[in-house]
């Protein structure tokens, strides 16, 4: 039988204010257990929320975004339920009237193709705190540091149909709030988490299958595989006679599979109730508009700005404005450099090597923007090659300067004298007279083939440092006479 995956994601993203949602603790990472969190967010008697009017404008920014309806009126509500790390007995949420209504997103396919997915809302909520299960000897310890951090949960409607697709709209979503500065996008320290509804039907069947919830997975590694391995456990069940049950599942990356949590809540097992603790927001244009006025270029525009601009393909427009600091590298490099697509090429290629090498992020490059854009104009004026630009990249990222002073120290500046690349094509003609016999005997597709040789021999003889146009030029012409 042939199968459609049904997919749709929830995306918990940490807001990037520097206290939380409801009261004036910090939100610092990393802090001692317990250290920042005051008696708001221990849920004391007789202490009452206060909503921070930052998180509304971040959330705001996001509706805006991603030509959202703003809920100009929204409300807040309890979430009632049982946990050890959530003090209060609820979780201050929203439900029926969120922040952020029906909006979209576009995604780039693998095949460049552009897919739009619907978001069914994003609301404003705050965050529980952590149970930490090692070292208490068969205990738990509740760390309420992250208790009523302020997240926005983004919903998406069920609109993806592969692994590889919902992994493309989470790093659509991560680029977006970092473009944004709503939220840091460290999956590592929870910043950004998601789970995953995935459910699997029929091929041509209208109606949904039953959907299983992947609870908070952290990683796009991880999102892909989680996704993938319970889609195959639905497909293997059904096809075995059973049936899925809708419950909510973990994903265990060592044996890479999901396992049973508990069984899937609905929105009437919470008892949502309006919080009357907190009136209804209410945003007045005026406040829109101070927003709206506020964005940055968004990635999607960017994407086509460098296309138009930089007459970048699709295809490297999207990869250079996957983040917005290495878009403003790439720029600072060709305004640098002078070249675009030769920019575009190093940052992608040589740069995106390194990195991945080193294992940093763009801002912790070893080789600046003003460093790899000095030496592009190196390449542009004939000073070097393109191989001998190379060794200048490796050792400017070792630390050894810039372009000038490294290709002056080493002597790597090319030759782009004729007359000495005259000289020495003459000598390493003559040390190869067989082979130019044969060249000269050879038919024209052969000759093709058995030029590559005398290059190679000359650039050999010049230890690369002969400019590579004249030597073919130069070099050709010696050939055929």
């Amino acid at each position: 039988m042939q199968w459609e995956v049904v997919i749709g994601l929830e995306i918990h993203t940490q807001l990037a204010t520097q206290s939380k949602i409801f009261s004036g603790s910090a939100t610092t990472f990393g802090s001692e257990p317990n250290t920042q969190a005051s008696l708001v967010d221990l849920g004391m008697p007789g202490v009452l929320p206060v909503l921070n009017q930052e998180a509304v404008r971040m959330a705001c920014m996001f509706g805006l975004a991603i030509d959202a309806q703003i809920g100009k009126r929204n409300v807040f509500a309890r979430k009632n339920y049982f946990y050890p790390d959530l003090p209060k007995g609820y979780q201050i949420s929203q439900m029926d009237l969120p922040i952020v209504g029906k909006g979209h997103l576009d995604i780039a396919l693998e095949d460049g193709t552009i897919k739009r997915i619907g978001i069914t809302r994003a609301h404003l909520e705050e965050d529980a705190g952590k149970s930490l299960h090692e070292d208490f000897s068969g205990s738990t310890g509740i760390d309420l540091n992250r208790a009523g951090t302020p997240l926005l949960e983004i919903v998406s409607e069920p609109d993806m149909r592969s692994a590889k697709e919902a992994v493309a709209y989470v790093k659509a979503i991560h680029a977006l709030v970092r473009y944004l500065g709503i939220c840091d996008g460290n999956m590592a320290e929870g910043s950004l988490r998601c789970d995953c509804n995935v459910s699997v039907r029929p091929k041509g069947q209208a109606e949904f299958g039953t959907r299983c919830e992947i609870k908070n997975v952290n990683s796009f590694r991880f999102i892909e595989r989680a996704i993938n391995s319970e889609i195959q456990r639905q497909i293997d069940l059904i096809e075995d006679g059973g049936k899925v049950v809708q419950e909510t599942r973990l994903y265990d990356p060592n044996k890479d599979e999901t396992r049973s949590m508990r069984s899937k809540e609905e929105a009437n097992d919470y008892r949502y109730f309006p919080d009357p603790d907190l009136l209804p927001v209410v945003i007045e244009d005026s406040f829109l508009e101070t927003v709206r006025a506020g964005l940055p270029e968004l990635p999607t525009q960017k994407v086509e700005r460098f296309q138009s601009q930089y007459g970048l393909s699709a295809y490297d427009a999207n990869v250079l404005a996957a983040s917005r600091e290495q878009a403003d590298y790439f720029e600072e490099v060709a305004r640098i450099g002078g070249d675009a697509k030769l920019a575009a090429n190093w940052v992608m290629v040589e740069l995106g090597s390194l990195l991945n090498k080193l294992g940093v992020e763009i801002d912790q490059a070893p080789v600046n923007a003003e460093l790899l854009g000095g030496m592009l104009l190196r390449i542009r004026d004939n000073t070097i090659s393109g191989k001998i630009a190379k060794t200048v990249f490796e050792a400017m990222a070792a630390g050894e300067g810039d372009a000038d002073s490294i290709i002056e120290s080493r002597g790597l500046k090319q030759v782009t004298d004729t007359g000495a690349i005259d000289k020495m094509l003459d000598e390493m003609l003559a040390a190869n007279a067989e082979q130019v016999e044969q060249y000269r005997a050879a038919d024209e597709a052969k000759r093709g083939k058995m030029f590559g040789f005398f290059v190679g021999q000359a650039m050999k003889a010049s230890k690369g440092k002969a400019n590579p146009g004249q030597v073919n030029q130069l070099l050709k012409a010696k050939l055929e006479g």
